[in-house]
């Protein structure tokens, strides 16, 4: 078996990335996985993959080596979305996150005192903002729409977060967006032109504008490509006529695939959690090609900020309805809300309440069954108690 790593190292644990690395004294054990004993594997660490054959089964990488393969799962992730305008260049302490030498680069800029533009106030950015806040650095966080986190989780919840936000010190600033940026001769970054017209003096500026599936390299594949690698349920990497390529699955970030909950149609999740439930499950069609199980885990992501801990399952993006069960930012803060599309529960999101999730988990999972078996789900979707049933987080 080989494995195949664009960056030169082992395998290793991504979320503490944007919490615990920026701002513990020694990061270099927060991340480490352990390895399976007796793992008869080939690493190719540093060379990433740059074209598959399916035809020929074969990968090459940038060194030109041909790895011939009988299955392979392709597992490349995703990258963080960068600035839109290639020219002129960005200037030197205009940063993104993916990586370990991206966290590192990052955590170097925050030093108490100093000031950082995070622009995009999505988890990730939230995250970054929230360390960097830690650590006594003067942070103001960029976001286009009008609450932090709107788009993925509503407005609701949104609020909810830019009042921690704002709590913590931090300088949010909503309907704004960045024009450019000013740098010295030598071309190093000193601020960011806005859309009200204003300039915002800076020593770093963080991009955290998404991430786009890794796909480029397999631009000639002849895979279908549409925002991800396209899938079936049971994850078989698919052709552009919907016929599943021979010996090739996919998992994580890179991948496009349908749901019930969302009633069939292609979702990507970029979640820690996603990715090693769809391992498991490409794992499964690979090994028990006769047998394959469709893959519809309730997609699930946690979150923290400012010392409160955010948690949420299903897919609360595609709700049409928001209930709030519970909202309370004075004291001991916590949130309790439930999505809902056509009457039907489809996610949920807790602040300081995670206890609570297993009740929405168990009512998603029933909703799904009923969905997958084409049976009528109005109970799995009806309204909740007020306050739940489960213990409070």
């Amino acid at each position: 078996m080989a494995i195949v790593g664009d960056e030169p190292y082992l395998p290793y644990d991504r979320p503490p990335l944007s919490k615990d690395v920026l701002t513990a004294q020694n990061p270099t054990q927060l991340t480490a996985l352990p390895l399976p004993d007796g793992l008869d594997a080939r690493w190719q660490l540093g060379r990433p993959a740059v074209r598959l054959e399916p035809r020929a089964r074969t990968v090459t990488l940038a060194d030109g080596t041909r790895l011939p393969y009988d299955a392979v799962v392709i597992a490349t992730g995703s990258a963080a979305r960068t600035w839109p305008a290639r020219r002129p260049p960005l200037p030197r302490g205009v940063l993104t996150l993916r990586g370990w030498q991206d966290a590192i680069a990052l955590r170097a800029e925050l030093a108490p005192g100093r000031r950082l533009a995070v622009i995009g106030a999505g988890f990730l950015g939230g995250e970054i903002a929230a360390a960097a806040r830690a650590r006594g650095v003067n942070v103001t966080l960029i976001e286009s729409a009008g609450q932090p986190v709107e788009r993925a989780v509503g407005t609701v919840a949104g609020r909810f977060v830019a009042t921690m936000h704002r709590e913590a010190g931090i300088d949010l600033r909503t309907h704004t967006t960045v024009r450019g940026f000013l740098a010295t001769d030598d071309g190093r970054i000193t601020g960011v032109r806005l859309s009200d017209h204003s300039e915002l003096p800076v020593d770093a500026a963080v991009l955290s504008l998404g991430a786009v599936p890794a796909t480029e390299w397999l631009a000639d594949s002849g895979l279908a490509l549409e925002g991800g690698v396209r899938c079936d349920a049971y994850l078989r990497a698919l052709l552009p006529d919907g016929t599943a390529v021979p010996g090739a699955v996919a998992a994580g970030d890179v991948t496009r695939v349908p749901h019930p909950l969302a009633g069939g149609a292609p979702v990507t999740l970029g979640h820690w959690t996603h990715a090693v439930e769809q391992a498991a499950s490409a794992a499964h069609t690979l090994l028990h090609p006769d047998e394959p199980e469709p893959f519809s885990a309730i997609p699930s992501f946690w979150s923290d900020l400012h010392g409160a801990r955010i948690r949420s399952v299903g897919l609360p993006g595609l709700a049409d309805e928001t209930r709030i069960a519970e909202h309370e930012l004075v004291g001991e803060r916590s949130l309790e809300v439930s999505y809902h599309k056509e009457g039907h529960l489809i996610g949920a999101l807790t602040i300081g309440r995670t206890r609570r999730l297993a009740a929405y988990q168990r009512d998603l999972q029933a909703f799904r069954v009923a969905t997958s078996c084409g049976t009528p789900a109005s109970a799995p979707g009806s309204p909740r108690p007020l306050h739940g049933t489960t213990p409070e987080g």
